[in-house]
């Protein structure tokens, strides 16, 4: 199955892709920045499928030092900004 997402990631074969620009972007580098960051194993990502209610969603989260930015694929493609809840800790 593939599907083409308009916001600049696409899944094949359930294999995701995130364009370079976009993720730079939302993590405040340069697209050049972002790659030699990924060759140097500085910038991490995870990948959650969705169960039950969530079924047919995909979260992705990708951090590079502070930086985060956590975003869902919906099962029509389209991307959705997930923020993280506030943390109590960070309400000090």
């Amino acid at each position: 199955m593939s599907v083409e997402v308009a916001d600049g990631a696409s899944i094949v074969d359930g294999e995701i892709t995130v364009d370079a620009e976009l993720l730079a972007s939302k993590l405040g580098l340069s697209s050049e920045t972002l790659k030699q960051e990924m060759r140097r194993g500085l910038v991490y990502s995870t990948v959650e499928r969705g169960e039950e209610e969530d079924a047919g969603n995909t979260r992705l989260t990708f951090r590079y030092r502070a930086s985060v930015w956590r975003v869902v694929i919906e099962p029509n493609g389209k991307l959705v900004d997930a923020p993280f809840p506030d943390s109590p800790f960070s309400r000090r």
